[in-house]
């Protein structure tokens, strides 16, 4: 007879100024598909299968400086971020891929680079490559590490579903 499976151990109640559950609920299935999250600044997980179909979404956690991917409604990556530093927080709520561009910049932090944008607010907010040092540190932006900015931007479109909560 095969030993019972641990006790699911619950995370505490985080102090979330604006959530629908969607990020606790993908930290929750990160854990399942990757193991405790134990991800230092620049590091991500991507999972050893994507499927090849099926609309991909986006899930941010500023709270925990976390975003989740996934594709088909099945979680396929997660890595660490750099958002908003105090007095220019990430904007949070719904929010879909408005425009893409390997190599974007911005118009309005002299001409910084944005390697894999994706703009998801019409004010210039977008998620893209940049420095990652563990903290919200950003002028708005969703910093990511390179190599995985790269790779979500060939999983996502205009029109892809974004989640910011925290």
């Amino acid at each position: 007879m095969a030993p019972p499976p641990p006790p699911k151990v619950a995370r505490p109640e985080l102090p979330y100024r604006w959530t629908q559950g969607n990020a606790p609920k993908a930290w929750e299935e990160a854990v399942a598909v990757f193991g405790p999250l134990r991800l230092r600044p620049g590091q991500y997980r991507w999972a050893a299968t994507i499927p090849e179909t099926g609309d991909t979404h986006v899930v941010i956690d500023t709270l925990t400086q976390l975003l989740y991917v996934y594709r088909d409604d099945k979680l396929i990556g997660v890595a660490t971020i750099s958002s908003g530093k105090k007095g220019r927080e990430t904007p949070l709520g719904f929010w879909s891929v408005m425009n893409k561009q390997v190599k974007g910049y911005s118009r309005k932090y002299d001409n910084a680079p944005m390697p894999f944008m994706q703009m998801y607010d019409s004010k210039g907010i977008a998620f893209h490559a940049g420095p990652n040092p563990g903290y919200p540190a950003s002028h708005g932006c969703v910093r990511l590490p390179l190599k995985f900015a790269e790779k979500l931007y060939t999983l996502t479109k205009v029109g892809s579903k974004v989640v910011i909560e925290g």
